[in-house]
């Protein structure tokens, strides 16, 4: 009778990171209507009125703003549907995405 042959078998890595969350910046520009900023703030990023005001007015005053702070592929869904919206309503309104350090 031979000797039993042991088999190790490779553990599998579960050292599995998090999707990194993502800054969603709106730029201001002369020509996008406030009141069109203030909507897609209460309609895709789910901002009171009042709240939607107040990030106008940075966005406004500062030249951007933080809107939402989200992982990156849901960051970029509601960044692209903000842009269709701002396109077909005629607003240069520009998003940007920037990593959480």
């Amino acid at each position: 009778m031979g000797k039993a042959v042991t088999k190790i078998r490779p553990q599998p890595n579960f050292d599995l990171q998090e999707p990194g969350m993502y800054k969603v910046l709106y730029l201001n520009d002369d020509q996008t209507a406030m009141d069109f900023v203030i909507e897609t703030l209460v309609t895709v990023f789910n901002h009171s009125e009042t709240i939607a005001k107040d990030i106008t007015q940075k966005v406004h005053n500062e030249g951007s703003s933080v809107v939402a702070i989200l992982p990156y592929e849901i960051a970029e869904q509601k960044g692209v549907e903000v842009t269709q919206l701002a396109r077909t309503a005629g607003y240069p309104l520009q998003i940007k995405l920037e990593p959480v350090d």
